[in-house]
């Protein structure tokens, strides 16, 4: 604006000099030199420095805001000011400028024209205010703060720069592994310092414990190795980022070590951990020794779990974290508790206090409380109680004949020996015993107890071994054959005679385990056996069934030179010469048993024969084994024996002998060639003490059937 005048500096109120408009002046003179039409003049009016109207104008405002005197817009039509006063029109109604600044510093300027009130001296009256920006520091401060926004940028910038130029080309600052301090070194000066201090601490036996137990893990056999390039390759390192410059300023950067896996070596020393840690679970049971039942308790057992202790190996391998690795085992728990064992113990002591009667149709059998102890058995139902288990099969097999006409009994297919070679008897159908309901009868009176007089059932059976069964078991030839030779007449032939007609014919399938006392159970008057004497705790006495280890004699002999598995034998406590020097056996009921295992492909068929004076039993099935030897080794380690005189009744005499020890050793040929021998088999035998009677009832001299004592040979065979 032109004239506006020499400051800029706005008064208190700038707008309060300007004078209102003065009324309209009469048209005469010209300004010039005309003489004007009078009009007052208001209070503080100056005769100079008009606007050529006659009105007086503030100091700096120049005339020309008002436009030419001359102008024909003045005054015009639809103006409110008069004609020829110089004034601009009147404006519309006045609309606020826009302003951007704080309203303080806004000031309302009224135009002129305007009438918002009254008139103040020194301003346009009745015109409308309008806002001007206050003029000033506004303009100069985006210059103050671009400038300052531009230092500090530049100083972040350089605070950045310097430390990124100077980490760049090396690892950052801070960074370690386990440990060891990697920062300001190069790639290939970190894997040197790796290696350095690591290497020896990554082949340590890496600590490890289950169930508190401690165990140690070699590395090397785990196939866990330190793969040093991965492990420094993870460290940050090039030019670093502003985020990486403030932790290398500020911070550490810890990095995992990296671990080269070989599966396969991991998961055999895995395993190689559970077969120290596993412990199968033992599932407690009952069973009689005798007729008097032992429990044995059930334990818990455990099973390292092998996927997540591999996991854990894995991860526990050069861990920061101190300590041992703990490794996840699996506690298994048994089926029955042990309260329930002993709980059930009651039961099975009750079971036993008398036997079992069986009835039909008005004969009657008794099941003996040792083949009741025999045959039962206490297992775990689904909601882990224990309930008895009778095997009835079994049990009738000794006692079934005097409930069932043999007329009428079934017949079991069976093999004959005709011409020297085994025939196939087929068998056929017959009347036997309910073995099922018997089961359940039994079961029912062992767990609630009520009569132990049991009516049986008879029904249609079939034979227990089918024609094609025993077709199939590869009967075709002799195996092996032994004989044992005894005086003729005593009362013990008459026994060893009985159980060899009872075990004419029998038949062990592969696998199965032969037991003499299972098979025959408790030697009885009922099925012939009388008595008749046999060693009792060093002494002869007489019992029922005396007699009958020379049958077992005789079948071990059988047993030694078909190759059949020996799995119980019991020598006798001192020797008899009848008997081959450390290939003889005793046996007793319930204890000791006689037992062996047919470990052949095919089947063992039992024939047994007998003379006055002797016994054989013969093995037929298929042979395995050209040639079978026994080579017993001299006699040694002699005692003498000691006298003794009884007077008691029914005292038995004995002839005293020494004592001594032998070894015998199998050998297995295949033509004339070894090719296995057995680990020696040592028997000691104590002496025999010599006995004379010297009451009524007894008699002096030998004990009976006692032949004369040989020296028995070196080495016998299956040829003999």
């Amino acid at each position: 604006m032109r004239n506006a005048g020499a400051s800029i500096d706005p008064p208190t109120d700038p707008f309060a000099a300007i004078p209102l408009p003065t009324p309209p002046v009469t048209k005469g003179k010209s300004a010039k030199g005309g003489k004007a039409r009078a009009s007052k003049q208001r209070p503080g009016e100056s005769g100079t420095g008009g606007n050529g109207n006659g009105r007086k104008l503030p100091p700096g405002v120049s005339p020309d805001i008002f436009g030419p005197s001359d102008s024909p817009s003045a005054g015009g039509p639809g103006s409110d000011a008069p004609a020829g006063s110089g004034l601009p029109p009147v404006p519309p109604p006045a609309q606020p400028w826009p302003t951007s600044g704080p309203p303080e510093r806004r000031h309302p300027v009224p135009l002129p024209g305007s009438s918002n009130g009254a008139e103040e001296p020194g301003s346009f009256g009745g015109g409308p205010s309008v806002e001007i920006p206050h003029p000033g520091p506004p303009r100069r401060r985006p210059r103050r703060v671009g400038f300052v926004v531009a230092a500090v940028v530049l100083l972040l910038g350089l605070a950045y720069a310097v430390p990124a130029v100077i980490m760049s080309g090396a690892i950052l600052p801070g960074t370690t592994v386990l440990g060891v301090d990697l920062g300001g070194l190069t790639v290939s000066q970190a894997a040197d310092r790796v290696r350095e201090r690591l290497e020896e601490r990554s082949k340590r036996e890496i600590p490890a414990r289950a169930l508190g137990v401690p165990y140690e893990i070699i590395p090397e056999r785990a196939g866990l190795e330190l793969d040093i390039a991965s492990t420094v390759g993870q460290a940050p390192s090039g030019f670093p980022g502003p985020l990486e410059v403030w932790r290398g300023l500020t911070g550490t950067t810890e990095i995992d070590p990296k671990v080269t896996v070989d599966e396969v070596r991991l998961t055999e020393a895995v395993e190689g951990l559970a077969k120290k840690i596993d412990r199968p679970v033992r599932e407690g049971e009952i069973r009689y020794e005798g007729i008097k039942p032992k429990i044995e308790v059930p334990r818990d057992g455990t099973a390292l779990e092998l996927n997540a202790a591999a996991t854990a190996i894995k991860d526990g391998y050069l861990s920061a974290t101190p300590g041992p690795i703990d490794l996840p085992v699996t506690v298994v728990r048994p089926k029955v508790t042990a309260e329930e064992f002993k709980t059930t113990a009651g039961m099975a002591r009750k079971a036993v206090a008398a036997p079992i009667v069986l009835s039909v149709g008005g004969k009657r059998a008794r099941i003996p409380v040792t083949v009741l102890a025999a045959n039962l058995a206490f297992e775990p139902d689904k909601q882990g109680e224990l309930r008895p288990s009778f095997d009835a099969e079994k049990a009738l097999a000794t006692v079934e004949s005097r409930l069932v006409d043999p007329s009428k009994a079934p017949v079991e297919a069976r093999y004959d020996i005709v011409g020297g070679a085994p025939k196939l008897i087929p068998g056929k159908p017959g009347m036997g015993v309910d073995a099922d309901k018997l089961a359940d009868d039994v079961e029912t009176v062992v767990r609630e107890g009520g009569s132990r007089t049991i009516p049986v059932t008879l029904v249609e059976i079939e034979p227990r071994v089918s024609e094609a069964e025993v077709r199939k078991l590869g009967i075709k030839e002799k195996i092996s054959e032994a004989t044992t030779n005894h005086p003729c007449c005593a009362p013990r032939v008459t026994n060893i005679q009985t159980i060899a007609k009872l075990l004419d014919g029998h038949l062990v399938k592969p696998g199965e385990t032969f037991s003499l006392n299972e098979i025959i159970g408790r030697r009885d008057t009922a099925r012939g056996f009388v008595m008749a004497p046999q060693i009792m705790a060093g002494r002869l006495v007489n019992d029922v069934g005396g007699g009958i280890s020379q049958f077992v004699t005789t079948m071990y002999n059988a047993v030694f030179f078909a190759g059949l598995k020996d799995v119980k034998h019991t020598p006798h406590e001192f020797y008899i010469s009848r008997y081959p020097a450390g290939l003889e056996s005793t046996v007793s009921y319930p204890q000791p048993d006689f037992q062996w295992q047919n470990n052949s492909k095919h089947g063992v068929l039992i024939k047994t024969s007998f003379t006055s004076t002797s016994i054989t039993v013969t093995f037929w099935g298929t042979k395995r084994y050209d040639k079978i030897k026994a080579i017993s080794s001299e006699r040694h380690s002699f005692t003498d024996f000691t006298r003794e005189t009884d007077d008691k009744p029914g005292c038995i005499p004995m002839v005293g002998q020494r004592g001594f020890t032998i070894e015998v050793t199998r050998v297995f040929y295949q033509g004339d060639k070894v090719i296995k021998r057995d680990p020696a088999i040592r028997t000691v035998y104590r002496p025999e003490t010599d006995v004379k009677c010297t009451s009524a009832s007894g008699s002096s001299g030998s004990a009976p059937d006692e032949p004369e004592r040989t020296q028995e040979t070196k080495e016998t065979d299956d040829g003999r």
